[in-house]
Order: structure tokens, then C-alpha cells, then sequence
């Protein structure tokens, strides 16, 4: 077995993670990993090898998220015969950072601070990860963060609320703006965003503008990162080679950063990314501005293959994707967001099961995204495919603290507002009618009774309590 790599209980195979950015100039890993202040923190940064004829190259990065983060073993059912599926866990990349979105905003908060920005503005759907993302890491670094939300047009002149990930932006006192989605297919991202922005000017603040899900060129980076990532973490493991990378893809600079960096790496690896929104089209076409706009001569066609696994549309789940997101958790532990990477994986694995041939014998790596806090906007949808519960069977003869045994209750109901209670037992009857009499939990009535000749009793509590209290006090 590689030096890194281990079998942990119930057959997950762990590839270990290098401890810290292994690349970071001067300073060794471990004393790196345990530096107080590292976190946060900006710092230069050197492009890998095989992507420095790049260009425009960021200088500067900051430190956002907790990488690098693990690949480990996904024993997902009903594989292909001698399909392997590997999950590198980017839903673990901090905790209101979660996510994709962690490693563009690295050196996209640094270019905005370079500038002189003391705000940023992005634009989103009402449950944004990216939106969300961009509010926290902006209150990280000292910065205000406004936020231009697209919603329905019977809610957008209403409180959003306090779902998912609005809860977190609204905490860290992100500025929200509503938007119809008919007002923003008409006006469009770039041009709101620029609103927002003239407005910001004319008060004397200083804007930076970081595009829907913080795709542009310089975001793109931060996957070209994620690339020499996972190259160092199959280095130091040294038995598993991935031969597909499949990903979610909402706004196009994750995929162009892992097409882009697995191309041009040691890594080889081809891409497959599920498209969430829009069509395959629109996406290759904007991958391909993405890499343009940093001097590559590839084209999107030859790095990435593209499907479509939007479904109802954005942010929209059919029953089935629902279910499919409760059976993988319950499956394996792993819990998908419903918006990108659950979709993802249900495309992955139905196009598995209809084309076994294509996926048999491969060691696929799934970029699982994050966008855990969206799972919360589906409550009312997943409330009957989620665990049962019940109320814990205690036997009747298991003691309480204060040393007695429960009554024998044969008999429960509830009658003209009041509680009617039935039960067996002479000693149940005395605690009843001692507690009754304490005040404690006032009945409106407590006799004696016989119930199959043996003694018992009968006790009418009041639901008001505490006007039958003052009643019987006065």
C-alpha cells in the first residue's frame, strides 16, 4: 500500500491530504498548517509550472478555505463493473465558505483589495452558495458586500427571509437587493451589477464587481489551483490514477479551471460536466471566452464534455432527484445539495446505468461542490422522503430520577378542551391526586375508580393550567 493511502472501516479508501499548500515559498508545511494568522491571510502567488505561459496571472491570493480537502472512496451502488467513484469533498472547504465558490473568491477578494475596494458586489439566485460565499469571505476581510438576488415576481417586493443561505448573508449583514427573474432576463447580470455600482460611486464608496459565481478569467484560477491540488495529493498516495473528472456546472469557471489544469498537468484526466442551467452550447461557447481570455489556443470542445442535467430548470427538482439526493445519503453518508452536485451525480449515474460500457473499468474523480444550506429551501419537498421518527417505547418499569415508577396508563384522551387519563395502580392514583392537590398539574376532577376490579383513578386535567391554579387558589 502507498505511503498516504489507507482503508478505513467499511471499505472507504482514503487518499491522504498533503497537510498544507506544499508550494507556499519559505516555509515548510507543517510549520505553514500551525502558523497563527496564516488563515485569511494574503500572500503571493506562483502560478504550477505547466500553466505559467498563462496569462493575465494573478500576483496575489488569499487565504479562504481549508485545503486542501480530502478525496476518499464513494461506494455508490450499482456501479459498472469495475467502475471506481472517488469524491473530492469541496462541500468541506470551511463552513459558511463552503464550496466551489472558496477558490475563485481567493483571488478574486485579493484583486479586490489590490484595487482599493472597501465593498464588492455579485449577483445571484435567492439561494446563491456563491452569493452567500462572496458575503462572508467579504466581512472576512473587512469589506461591505451587496448583494443583487434574483426571485419570483410574486415575492420580489417581499422580506426574502431567513432561509439557507439568505439566514447566513442577513447575519453577516450582507446588503440584499430584489430582483424579478422577468427583470433580470431583460436587464441581465452585468448590467444590474453595473447599476448598483454607479449608484455606489455617486456615495463616495468604491465597488468591485465579481461576476455570477465568480466566473471570469481570474476566477477561473482558482480550479487551475484545485488541479495541482489533487496532483499533489495522487503524488503522495502514488496507487491511484483518475482517468474522468465529473463536476456540476452552474456558471462555467469551475469547469473551464478543472478542464484547463487537467489538460495541461500531469493529470490527463477528462472532464464530464452536467449542466444545471442553461444548455451544453451556451456553456462550451463561455468556457471557451474563459480560456481565451488567458492567451490558450485549446478549445472547449477537446477539454470538456458537456451534458445536460438541468431538468425542470434551475434550482427546480423533479420527485425522483429528490429521492435520488435522501438514497445517497442514506447509501453512503454523503449528503448532495439539490441544485448542483445531486444533479450532477443522478446525470453521472443514469447515464452509467444506460451506457455501462463507457464508465466500465474507470477510476472516476466527482468534485462534489457544496451548496449544503440550499438543501434547506427543499424542506417542504423532502419532508416525506427524510427518516422516520418515533417517541422512545420506555418500559413501564424503568425508574424515574426521583425513584418511582411510572403509572400504568390504560387510557388517554382529550375531552371539551380537557385531558382525560386512565390508569391502573393504587400508587399511581396517590401521586396523581398528590400532585393534583400540589398544584402542581391541576385536574378539574380525581376520583377513585374500579376498572376489572382492581383500583385506579381517573384525572381530568385542565390545558389552561394556570387560570385553574388562580381558580382553586381562590
Amino acid at each position: 500500500m502507498a505511503r498516504g493511502a489507507h482503508q478505513a472501516p467499511g471499505g472507504f479508501w482514503t487518499v491522504a491530504a498533503a497537510p498544507t499548500r506544499c508550494w507556499m515559498a519559505g516555509v515548510s508545511a507543517a510549520s505553514a498548517a500551525g502558523k497563527i494568522g496564516s488563515f485569511l491571510s494574503k500572500r503571493p502567488y506562483a502560478p504550477p509550472s505547466w500553466a505559467s505561459h498563462l496569462s493575465p496571472a494573478p500576483s496575489q491570493t488569499f487565504s479562504l478555505g481549508h485545503f486542501p480537502t480530502p478525496i476518499h472512496k464513494w461506494n455508490l451502488p450499482n456501479l459498472p463493473n469495475g467502475t471506481e467513484v472517488w469524491i473530492k469533498r469541496d462541500d468541506i472547504s470551511g463552513m459558511q465558505l463552503s464550496g466551489n465558490k472558496v477558490r475563485k473568491l481567493e483571488f478574486l477578494m485579493a484583486d479586490a483589495v489590490a484595487q482599493g475596494a472597501d465593498c464588492v458586489i455579485t449577483v445571484g439566485g435567492i439561494q446563491s452558495n456563491h452569493c452567500r460565499a462572496t458575503a462572508v469571505a467579504a466581512k472576512y476581510i473587512n469589506l461591505d458586500c451587496y448583494l443583487i438576488l434574483r426571485t419570483s415576481k410574486l415575492l420580489v417586493d417581499k422580506d426574502p427571509g431567513l432561509v439557507g443561505n439568505l439566514l447566513v448573508e442577513r447575519l453577516v449583514g450582507a446588503h440584499i437587493d430584489l430582483v424579478s427573474k422577468e427583470e433580470y432576463g431583460k436587464i441581465g447580470s452585468v448590467a444590474l451589477a453595473d447599476l448598483l455600482k454607479k449608484k455606489l460611486l455617486e456615495e463616495g464608496r468604491k465597488p468591485y464587481v465579481i461576476p455570477v459565481g465568480g466566473s471570469n478569467s481570474l476566477g477561473t484560477w482558482g480550479y487551475i489551483e484545485a488541479i495541482r491540488e489533487i496532483e499533489h495529493q495522487i503524488q503522495i498516495s502514488g496507487d491511484v490514477q483518475f482517468d474522468d473528472i465529473v463536476v456540476a456546472c452552474g456558471s462555467g469557471g469551475t469547469i473551464a479551471g478543472l478542464a484547463l489544469g487537467s489538460k495541461l498537468s500531469s493529470l490527463k484526466a477528462k472532464v464530464h460536466a452536467f449542466s444545471v442551467c442553461d444548455d451544453p452550447g451556451y456553456f462550451h461557447s463561455y468556457v471557451q471566452d474563459l480560456i481565451d481570455g488567458l492567451h490558450s489556443d485549446l478549445r472547449s470542445h477537446d477539454l470538456v464534455n458537456i451534458e445536460n442535467a438541468k431538468g425542470l430548470g434551475y434550482a427546480m427538482n423533479t420527485a425522483e432527484e429528490l429521492k435520488f439526493v435522501k438514497d445517497i445519503a442514506t447509501a453512503t453518508g454523503i449528503v448532495l445539495d439539490p441544485v448542483y452536485s445531486g444533479k450532477a451525480a443522478y446525470g453521472m449515474l443514469k447515464d452509467m446505468g444506460a451506457n455501462p460500457a463507457k464508465w466500465e473499468g474507470r477510476k472516476i474523480l466527482f468534485v462534489h461542490t457544496g451548496g449544503l444550506l440550499g438543501l434547506y429551501d427543499k424542506v417542504d419537498e423532502l419532508s416525506s422522503l427524510s427518516g422516520s421518527w418515533r417517541r422512545m417505547d420506555l418500559e413501564e418499569s424503568v425508574p424515574r430520577k426521583d425513584g418511582t415508577v411510572p403509572s400504568q396508563v390504560i387510557h388517554e384522551e382529550f375531552r371539551e378542551g380537557c385531558r382525560i387519563i386512565t390508569c391502573l395502580d393504587l400508587d399511581s392514583a396517590c401521586r396523581i391526586s398528590s400532585t393534583s392537590l400540589s398544584g402542581l398539574i391541576p385536574y378539574l376532577a380525581c376520583t377513585f375508580i374500579s376498572i376489572n376490579s382492581s383500583r385506579g383513578i381517573k384525572a381530568t386535567q385542565s390545558q389552561k393550567p394556570t387560570n385553574l391554579l388562580n381558580k382553586r387558589r381562590n
